[in-house]
């Protein structure tokens, strides 16, 4: 496929090019006093070898495959990803685009606390694109006709076009998610599509479709229409529910957002969604993010004034329990919150694991909560500046993982 490259080659240019260690274990004549590290290697076992690396962080898997020829060809058999997979789960990194026309960035890896240059699937021409991810796939659709969806590993850069979804072409909002079982690799892609009914701002007509990359197919379990509602472009699938956000479409509603459940292991809706799976939000929200973190709901809201809900006074963080009930787990503190701005949607943000992060869309600066230690702290600066006074960035996050392909 155009634009593939060895995922190895990515962090060439971050091994060290003086490191003893390279020098030794790659100079098959060798010399006296690194006699013992060159016997270690000959010695090894690949099985052994392949275990004790697969305990690295995966940004150091690249580099030691680097080393030799050895343990290039180690680290890049199907065996390895293969055996090493548990092992290998790393913590999310963040993707942060640097400029709203052109897709390009640069990932942040919690683990080394480090930043790096990674190219996006050639298909993808905008940041504006949108985009979803789980278990190490990511999943990108076009603004422009939402026909264009890929489906790619960002490390390996593997890529696979999918068939274009049913429904409207040219629909106001849609909503992206992506879903992995990681013991069959098989995945599941759903749009959320919504279009305002003509000459009517009250109506719109909303459709989920459903992709399963067994069968190669869409579906579309649901067709209705919503009254004072409308969908919009943020959802996610969790423990095999779709969740996606609404938005009233008038003055009448007490919050501004709502969020709908649907199940996708059950027979295809027969019954109004509003009335089976309408959510209250916590509080008046300004914007909100939706995220699975180890198969529990988690929502990022902006925090509305309720008398005025287009102006953000803060950012909370709550789960879902009890399939209705919002538990709020953290709100950032105020230290960290200024800069963010104060009208209505101001910040990106995504997560997996443990680790939740939000991005102010003005900067290019990320802040990172770890929901398991209650914990808030900035990532090292990336290292981008702003072309221009008015730039904006955006972000998103995925898994770096190497034994998943789409």
């Amino acid at each position: 496929m155009k634009g593939e490259t060895s995922w190895i080659s990515l962090f060439i240019d971050d091994f060290p090019k003086d490191n003893n260690l390279l020098d030794s274990l790659s100079d098959e004549e060798g010399k006296t006093d690194n006699l013992h590290a060159v016997s270690l290697d000959s010695i090894l076992p690949d099985d052994l070898l392949e275990r004790i690396l697969a305990y690295l962080p995966i940004a150091s898997v690249f580099r030691f495959g680097c080393v030799c020829k050895r343990w290039h060809e180690i680290v890049n058999s199907r065996r390895f990803l293969l055996t090493g997979s548990p092992v290998l789960s790393q913590k999310p990194w963040y993707f942060m685009f640097t400029s709203s026309d052109e897709p390009v960035g640069y990932a942040y890896d919690p683990v080394l606390r480090k930043w790096y240059g990674i190219d996006l699937p050639y298909m993808v021409k905008t940041s504006r694109w949108f985009v979803s991810s789980s278990s190490g796939l990511v999943c990108f659709m076009d603004n422009d006709s939402r026909t264009e969806l890929y489906v790619c590993n960002l490390i390996t850069k593997r890529c696979v076009r999918l068939y274009e979804p049913p429904g409207l072409r040219l629909c106001d909002y849609s909503a992206l998610s992506i879903s992995v079982d990681r013991k069959s690799t098989s995945y599941s892609v759903t749009v959320v599509k919504s279009k305002q009914v003509p000459d009517n701002f009250f109506q719109w007509d909303l459709s989920i479709h459903v992709y399963d990359s067994v069968t190669m197919t869409w579906t579309t379990p649901v067709t209705e229409m919503l009254t004072g509602w409308r969908g919009g472009d943020e959802s996610v699938i969790c423990n095999g529910v779709l969740y996606f956000l609404i938005f009233s479409t008038g003055s009448f509603q007490e919050n501004r957002h709502g969020l709908v459940g649907y199940d996708l292991s059950g027979s295809p809706a027969r019954d109004n969604l509003l009335a089976r799976g309408f959510i209250a939000v916590p509080c008046s929200l300004t914007c909100g993010r939706l995220m699975n973190l180890n198969e529990s709901l988690v929502m990022v809201g902006g925090i509305g004034k309720q008398e005025r809900q287009d102006v953000i006074t803060g950012i909370g963080i709550w789960v879902l329990e009890n399939k209705n009930e919002w538990r709020e787990v953290a709100r950032m503190p105020h230290r960290f919150f200024q800069g963010f701005g104060e009208l209505d949607d101001v910040f990106a943000s995504g997560g997996t694991d443990d680790l939740i992060y939000i991005q102010s869309y003005g900067a290019p600066a990320l802040l990172v909560f770890d929901l398991k230690k209650n914990h808030w702290k900035w990532s090292q600066k990336c290292p981008v500046t702003k072309r221009f006074p008015l730039q904006l960035f955006t972000g998103f996050c995925f898994e770096p993982r190497l034994e998943i392909s789409p």
